[in-house]
């Protein structure tokens, strides 16, 4: 691998992780009773809760609810991390970009 070569991969990285930085993942729990949007860098930008899923008798519930949309958000983003990251790098990991 040329140095050229190693710049054009380096140059796609950057624009691959930009662009998964700016993706929005949608987590739900409960058929979408419970909602988080995280972008590309994990941070959560909108919770949304039915209310018919808050019962003030059992918070725990809900507490376990928001746990899961926000793991499956998560997982979501580290799919797309992983799929986009590993196309460009022919399945290396390499550290730090992942």
């Amino acid at each position: 691998m040329n140095m050229a070569m190693i710049k054009k991969m380096q140059n796609d990285m950057m624009k691959a992780q930009a662009e998964i930085e700016a993706s929005v993942f949608v987590g739900k729990a409960s058929g979408g009773s419970v909602q988080i949007e995280i972008n590309g860098k994990k941070e959560v930008s909108k919770v949304t809760i039915d209310p018919n899923v808050v019962d003030p008798e059992d918070i725990s519930f809900l507490e376990d609810l928001v746990m899961i949309a926000i793991n499956d958000a998560n997982a979501q983003a580290d799919a797309k991390s992983e799929a986009t990251m590993g196309q460009l790098t022919g399945g290396m990991k390499i550290p730090g970009m992942f």
